[in-house]
């Protein structure tokens, strides 16, 4: 029997739900509500997909590869790390809205919203460990899944609600909160890579 509660709030740190919101509000700044809406669907969804490919065949796929778990950490680490050192520096104000006009809403909700925002190399590495066929059964399995998409569907509702959040705080203050937000991104990135490094060396002493 697994600990749900334990669960939910494993998956609510590292998918971090709070969190995307800045983030969200970020790359969205420039679109309508109504594409807005749109784009907080897709990533959700993607987000799903991509954290169920990793519950249902991510230590399999791993493990066929011989891609040890903090191979993965480290390598998911960088990705964020660079995602977050975009939101940082950033570009000039008109450099941006033009790529963002050109920028289609489907590549936004995938990239950099979905993955590595939502499905971050946290939330795809906690889908594989909580549902490792070793130690939980398909029905403990499906209970932890189950979880997640919980956890996922509390981000789009906050993604939803985030367009009375940019009301007042204004552009501002969103460019405010995505550096602010970069900065905890670097970390937690930097965070996955030391842990990474820190389990790899565990792993090629056994």
């Amino acid at each position: 029997m697994i600990d749900y509660l334990a669960v939910f709030i494993t998956f609510f740190a590292v998918i971090d739900p709070v969190g995307t919101v800045p983030v969200f509000i970020a790359v969205t700044g420039k679109y309508d509500p109504k594409t807005q809406r749109r784009i907080a669907l897709l990533a959700t969804l993607v987000s799903a997909c991509v954290l169920l490919f990793f519950v249902v065949i991510g230590e399999v796929l791993l493990k066929a590869l011989s891609i040890p778990l903090p191979a993965f950490q480290i390598s998911g680490g960088i990705v964020l790390f660079l995602f977050a050192l975009n939101m940082i520096f950033g570009d000039s104000k008109p450099e941006e809205e033009i790529k963002l006009l050109e920028k289609s809403h489907k590549e936004t909700a995938i990239f950099p919203l979905a993955v590595p925002s939502i499905a971050g190399p946290g939330a795809m590495l906690a889908a594989v460990l909580l549902t490792e066929n070793a130690i939980f059964s398909i029905l403990e399995q499906v209970q932890t899944a189950l979880i997640m998409l919980s956890v996922l569907a509390l981000v789009y509702v906050l993604m939803l609600l985030s367009g009375f959040i940019t009301r007042f705080i204004g552009s501002s203050g969103a460019s405010v909160i995505s550096r602010v937000m970069g900065l905890i991104l670097s970390s937690i990135a930097t965070t996955n890579i030391l842990t990474g490094f820190s389990e790899y060396y565990r792993f090629i002493q056994v």
